[in-house]
């Protein structure tokens, strides 16, 4: 009989779900279940059908309308799909009477992106903020949640009749296990705290930005490192620190987590230590893709994040990355609609805010090393200033 550990893993299949409301537009949405179909990819899924309604508001039982909800169950059953991924957060009610209507897995968006955190946890520190994240967001879940707590236990056992004093001794062993990890958290941050002091007084520049702009390929360019970079979301969690030297002046760089739209609360209050580095930081690079289309959301995203963690007022550097993959489809001459971004040149792009902002942007491609050299020399202009204020007696600089 051959090994059952040698049988690959069978794929799961989804179906996403968005909600159009508000001030939303279809082509709006449209982009947010592209990102959800990314980040299902990277939770290992395979979507295969995506689901929208306009609505004015989610209805408070079961997100959806009942003929939505019709349509979607409808499909699932008959195209055995797994799991029901919704990009917007589910309220405790409304997640348990979806599993109770399609009776599969559901993900909101939330879960989906801690489980992806889970997976790519790396060191202690990493691990136990994920953990701590994902118990704080399952507690008041618990009920008709077994399958995303045996994923959490590692997938072992079945669970049986789930009464209600078994689910009291859950929540509690659950906020022990709370308690614990934030306790472990404490001494980590501490280690890392006196970590950070060892470093001296030298400059520190730290990498920002939305999840997958290039920021690592970056800081590898920079620091002459091999930090790990993928073309995946979140392939970064532990922040990295690396010592640059441009000519005589040596500085530290780090990189840590990228944001992302609608990100966890829990994970922020998590992570938040880790983010010192950010807080702690003379400068920041905001790093952003400028081939995307919704670029200037994710701008707004990041900066909507620094001041959730006390860096908005950080000195910053906008860096528009991967200026090689800017897609430009020129328009007609006798096209008179509004030009988009799709048909305004980097040029073009330019002449916009962007080009107001003087020597606080720069346009580069980390992958082509266009404009790297510019970047080095902004970058050592303003590390030297804030190195001079430091230490006006220091004739290393002079």
């Amino acid at each position: 009989m051959g090994k059952l550990y040698d049988t690959a893993p069978v794929q799961e299949t989804a179906v996403l779900v968005g909600l159009i409301q508000g001030h939303d537009t279809e082509a709006k949405v449209a982009e947010y279940m592209d990102e959800l179909e990314f980040l299902s990819m990277t939770a290992g899924l395979d979507t295969k059908k995506r689901f929208t309604q306009k609505l004015r508001k989610a209805d408070p039982k079961t997100f959806l309308g009942s003929g939505k909800i019709n349509e979607i169950d409808e499909y699932i059953k008959g195209h055995d799909i797994d799991v029901v991924v919704f990009d917007d957060d589910l309220s405790p009610s409304q997640l348990r009477n979806l599993e109770k209507i399609f009776q599969k897995k559901i993900y909101d968006r939330s879960l989906l992106i801690l489980d992806i955190f889970h997976a790519r946890a790396q060191t202690a520190q990493a691990r136990t903020q994920v953990e701590l994240a994902r118990y704080q967001y399952l507690l008041p879940r618990l009920t008709n949640m077994w399958t995303h707590l045996e994923r959490q236990r590692g997938g072992t056992g079945t669970r049986g009749g789930s009464g209600e004093k078994e689910l009291e001794t859950d929540k509690r062993l659950i906020r022990d296990r709370i308690s614990l990890l934030k306790d472990q958290l404490k001494d980590i941050d501490k280690q890392m705290a006196t970590q950070r002091k060892s470093r001296g007084q030298l400059i520190r520049v730290a990498l920002v930005g939305y999840t997958n702009v290039g920021k690592s390929t970056l800081m590898n360019l920079l620091s002459k490192s091999d930090v790990l970079a993928e073309n995946k979301l979140f392939a970064t969690l532990d922040t990295t620190v690396r010592k640059v030297v441009i000519e005589n002046l040596p500085f530290l760089m780090s990189d840590t987590v990228g944001f992302i739209r609608k990100l966890p609360h829990q994970l922020v209050e998590s992570f938040k230590s880790t983010l010192d580095e950010v807080r702690e930081a003379d400068i920041l690079l905001h790093i952003v893709d400028i081939s995307h289309p919704e670029f200037e959301d994710h701008i707004n995203v990041v900066n909507e994040t620094l001041a959730e963690i006390g860096a908005r007022d950080k000195q910053t550097i906008l860096v528009f990355n991967k200026i090689d993959a800017h897609t430009y489809v020129k328009k007609d001459e006798d096209d008179l609609t509004e030009s988009t971004r799709e048909n305004l040149s980097l040029e073009d792009l330019k002449r916009t805010w962007m080009g107001k902002m003087g020597e606080d942007c720069i346009f580069i491609s980390a992958t082509k090393k266009d404009n790297i050299d510019e970047l080095r020399d902004l970058l050592y202009e303003r590390a030297k200033a804030v190195h001079v204020t430091r230490y006006p007696n220091d004739r290393l600089l002079y």
